[in-house]
């Protein structure tokens, strides 16, 4: 339960976990894509605790996450109790978080406010399709830790570019939704992880 709302988890966790990733969807999609599927199994094979949340308003029916105040504030409660349930006596574990889309820009903005070691930001919605002058730039780079961003080459919204502490795999023949080869994210994630937190 959150102050917007219940929101859907399901949590699995190994004896011992080594780190905790918190996954979701996009703006009117569930976690059950094949990119963000794709991220969880890659992280279980490196002995991480999975989440995969369904927002509040998902949850409730709605199809656009509304207030991003709102929709943050949820999303830092629920991940302060799934801390709290993984951790390891008085220790949380390491977090990272994943989004896909609109849920990579909830995963950016909220990243500080909640200890994130790292986001891995699926499909990162740069701009709106056919607006490059609207960028949404400074979300991702506001992260405060360091960000994967998987995008594909033909994604009309957009592809962010990389710095310091922002990788960038871009995946050739690849559209906003990155279903075509969730191999190739499974790949790119579970280098990153493991250069990362192993």
């Amino acid at each position: 339960m959150t102050a917007a709302g219940p929101a859907r988890v399901v949590l699995e966790q190994p004896e011992r976990p080594a780190f905790l990733v918190v996954l979701t969807h996009g703006a009117g999609g569930t976690p059950d894509t094949a990119d963000v599927l794709a991220v969880r199994d890659a992280a279980r094979e490196l002995g991480a605790a999975t989440a995969l949340v369904t927002q509040p308003y998902r949850v409730s029916g709605g199809r656009a996450p509304g207030s991003a105040a709102k929709q943050d504030a949820a999303w830092a409660e629920l991940v302060g109790v799934l801390r709290r349930r993984t951790a390891r006596g008085d220790a949380p574990l390491a977090l990272v978080q994943c989004g896909r889309s609109n849920g990579a820009r909830v995963a950016c903005r909220t990243a500080a406010r909640v200890g994130a070691a790292g986001v891995v930001a699926l499909a990162f919605p740069l701009h709106p399709p056919g607006a490059p002058g609207k960028s949404r730039d400074a979300e991702l780079r506001g992260a405060g830790t360091s960000v994967l961003v998987v995008n594909g080459d033909r994604d009309p919204f957009g592809v962010p570019e990389p710095d310091e502490t922002t990788d960038v795999v871009v995946l050739p023949g690849e559209a906003h939704a990155l279903s075509k080869h969730p191999e190739a994210v499974a790949a790119a994630v579970s280098a990153w992880l493991s250069a990362r937190l192993l």
